[in-house]
């Protein structure tokens, strides 16, 4: 089985460059809807709310690895459904295709997007 998605699991989340981020919030925001409340609540409060994982596991009164885990889990599982999905890259597809003048090549573009 191919693993891509451990591209974006980093050994500490501190570790992560500016691009992966924006990567893991993208697939984050596409997939989110197929997390639970905790697995959303500790990804944004991490991502979003720049808190730390120390002060998220104080406030939730739970250890600073089990928040670190949770949202390792959250990125893998958002990775996984990507590369079972391919939604963020169909939509990156579509986007390209749009730039496009050429009707023809735009047909074209889109039917090979739909046959993958």
């Amino acid at each position: 089985m191919n693993h891509i998605y451990m591209d974006y699991l980093p050994i500490s989340l501190t570790m992560i460059d500016l691009e992966k981020r924006e990567e893991v919030i993208t697939l984050y925001d596409t997939y989110t809807g197929l997390l639970t409340d905790k697995q959303r609540m500790y990804f944004e409060e991490y991502y979003f709310d720049d808190m730390t994982l120390q002060e998220i596991a104080s406030n939730h009164e739970v250890s600073r690895n089990a928040v670190f885990d949770q949202i390792k889990k959250t990125i893998g599982l958002c990775a996984k459904y990507e590369e079972n999905l391919n939604l963020v890259k169909t939509k990156k597809e579509i986007k390209e295709c749009i730039k496009s003048n050429n009707i023809d090549e735009i047909k074209k573009r889109l039917i090979k997007i739909i046959e993958e």
